[in-house]
């Protein structure tokens, strides 16, 4: 069971307990399996010199994680100037082991050379120790295999932490491209519905401009065809606020006010109202009509919308041709006319423009211009897969 936070000590309280520790235990250690003989052999200084050197190699661990190389370096030293003195021999070796752990599982990887370069000098004063004094080959095989061990461990937890960050790096990183990406879709809809709200407005505000100055005209002299042209506002007024209700409803949390998107199911709707505001408009819907994807069949839509709302602002009274074609693989939309038009609107407005956007999302194309023999023409493709 893990320590509750508030009852853990901070690093450096660890580490100054352990320096401690390790101290006390070097030092009694070594009282404790020396025999008298041995610390009857130490003049003076002696006594006090490998007590000081054991106290000072335990001591420094309490800055090894602020301080890896230098506590490692002055560990090995204390070790070597130990055994090379010809003190007795005890667990004098606890500080450097972990002082080799230490330089090894905080490290960056690249002191391996100075780790093998310590543990070197290290074994060659256990070995010089060991010919010049009493030689105990047990002690000796077993403090060269646990500084290797040592190394490996720290080497290890070097590792292990170093993995573990590479996979908070990468998960730090899908996070940020899973919130970029939400983004993008939240822009992309942001745009979407500002597209959708500029062409149901301009169609509604384009067809009710003609009938309002038509209403104006014959107000005084054909009141029955005022009434008409005051109907067709209503229904044109009307049909806009529905859709516009169905586009923004995505912007609410509930389904109220919500309709399935336009499609071109509803192409003889808009030919209709086309033809209430003066058009003669001839529909060719190739058939029978094949079921699209959702995104193709309201793409389709619009810009059959665009193309007469642009029509209707631009060309006059006119003659128009709605042509739906369905290949194996794409959608064809062409629509013509014969009136005055120039550009169809794609010179100041966005209805050129926003129509290339469409098919573009798509995968599509679409062209638009003057014909050779007079009039003008909007070509789309739509492809009928999405794009990958």
């Amino acid at each position: 069971m893990a320590a509750h936070p508030r009852l853990r000590l901070p690093v450096w309280a660890q580490d100054l307990l352990l320096g401690l520790f390790v101290a006390f235990l070097q030092v009694q250690g070594t009282r404790q399996i020396s025999t008298e003989q041995e610390i009857d052999q130490l003049s003076a200084i002696g006594v006090y010199a490998h007590a000081v050197l054991l106290v000072a190699s335990g001591l420094s661990l309490a800055v090894r994680r602020r301080w890896p190389v230098p506590v490692f370096l002055f560990g090995v030293a204390t070790s070597v100037m130990y055994y090379g003195s010809g003190y007795p021999d005890g667990p004098n070796w606890i500080g450097v082991f972990v002082a080799v752990y230490t330089v090894t599982a905080y490290g960056d990887g690249r002191r391996q050379w100075l780790v093998l370069t310590g543990i070197g000098a290290l074994i060659a004063s256990w070995v010089f120790a060991a010919v010049l004094y009493p030689p105990d080959v047990g002690w000796l095989a077993f403090r060269i295999g646990t500084a290797i061990m040592a190394a490996v461990l720290g080497e290890s937890t070097r590792m292990r932490r170093v993995i573990a960050a590479e996979a908070q790096e990468r998960a730090e990183r899908a996070e940020r491209t899973r919130e970029e990406e939400a983004r993008r879709r939240v822009d992309a809809e942001r745009l979407h519905i500002a597209r959708e709200v500029h062409d149901t407005v301009a169609h509604a505000i384009a067809i009710i401009n003609v009938q309002a100055g038509v209403t104006a005209h014959v107000l005084g002299k054909r009141p029955e065809q005022a009434r008409e042209t005051l109907l067709t506002i209503e229904r044109t007024s009307a049909r806009a606020l529905r859709e516009l209700r169905a586009t923004l409803g995505v912007l609410r949390d509930t389904e109220d006010g919500r309709a399935p998107a336009p499609g071109l199911d509803r192409v003889e709707e808009l030919a209709g109202l086309a033809r209430e505001s003066g058009l003669d408009v001839k529909v060719d819907v190739a058939a029978p009509p094949r079921e699209l994807p959702c995104a193709v069949d309201q793409a389709a839509y619009r810009i059959l919308q665009e193309s007469i709302t642009n029509v209707i602002r631009h060309a006059g009274p006119a003659r128009v041709t709605i042509e739906v074609a369905y290949e194996p693989s794409d959608l064809l939309i062409r629509v013509t006319d014969d009136g005055n038009g120039s550009d169809g609107g794609g010179g100041a407005g966005r209805g050129i423009g926003g129509m290339r956007e469409r098919c573009a999302l798509l995968g599509g194309d679409l062209t638009a211009g003057p014909r050779s023999s007079g009039g003008f023409q909007v070509y789309a493709r739509l492809p009928l897969a999405e794009p990958a």
